[in-house]
């Protein structure tokens, strides 16, 4: 009898040692999917990155200056002098983006597009050139804003833009866009005001720069979700 129990555990020791080892769900990959997706999405609602196809972030010159920043800014110790200067300069570049969206959106929402102004302002990496109806006369229209409006307020046109015309032409709206445009964004020129703009503007700068100073550690000190994302991924 003593004998038979040894026999079975003997047997089962043995048995046990070639079972296979258990397998990673499938599901982790599934949520490192969507995981990827709520990233990309937030980091482009974020960004506002001026050429959204270009999904490398290097081919304008604005898009690879905010990428380069946001790159070093992931090096560099949290916390730091260094951290929150480059946390300063990204925030200034992003709201300077978030201004011009806004620009849009108030010409859209007086042209009564209420409720479709964040839909009609929404573009993504995943939007197509190919998908564009009206590709050229939306190049042409973006070139004329650009040169006869302010609503870039003086930086180059975002090539995101031309999804918006190629819509708003669709709809039958852009030559009524580009005629608010040019009564609420006139071109600034170099009149004799023109040196009390510049004091004007100096005033919302230093403005704007104590506002930057009294933004919260927590605010500045952001940690990407890209960088973050990356992080586990070698884990």
């Amino acid at each position: 009898m003593g004998n038979r129990n040894v026999f079975y555990r003997i047997c089962c020791s043995c048995c046990g040692e070639d079972e296979p080892e258990e397998k990673m769900p499938i599901i982790s990959d599934t949520l490192l999917y969507f995981a990827q997706e709520a990233q990309r999405r937030r980091s482009e609602q974020t960004n506002l990155w001026s050429e959204p196809q270009d999904t490398s972030h290097t081919e304008r010159d604005d898009d690879r200056e905010l990428y380069n920043m946001l790159q070093k800014r992931a090096k560099t110790r949290r916390g730091s002098q260094g951290y929150r200067r480059l946390s300063i300069d990204i925030l200034a570049v992003r709201q300077e983006r978030r201004d011009v969206l806004e620009n849009w959106k108030m010409i859209l929402e007086n042209l009564g597009f209420y409720a479709e102004s964040e839909m009609l302002l929404n573009v993504t990496s995943v939007s197509s050139y190919s998908s564009m109806h009206n590709a050229p006369q939306a190049k042409k229209l973006l070139d004329i804003l650009a040169e006869e409006t302010s609503i870039f307020e003086n930086t180059m046109p975002a090539e995101r833009y031309i999804f918006v015309l190629d819509r708003l032409i669709t709809l039958d709206a852009a030559e009524d866009f580009l005629s608010k445009a040019r009564i609420y964004y006139p071109p600034r020129d170099h009149s004799p005001k023109m040196e009390q703009e510049e004091e004007e503007s100096v005033a919302v700068l230093i403005k704007r720069t104590n506002e930057i100073k009294s933004v919260t550690d927590e605010e500045l000190e952001e940690v990407d979700e890209d960088i973050l994302l990356s992080r586990s991924l070698e884990l």
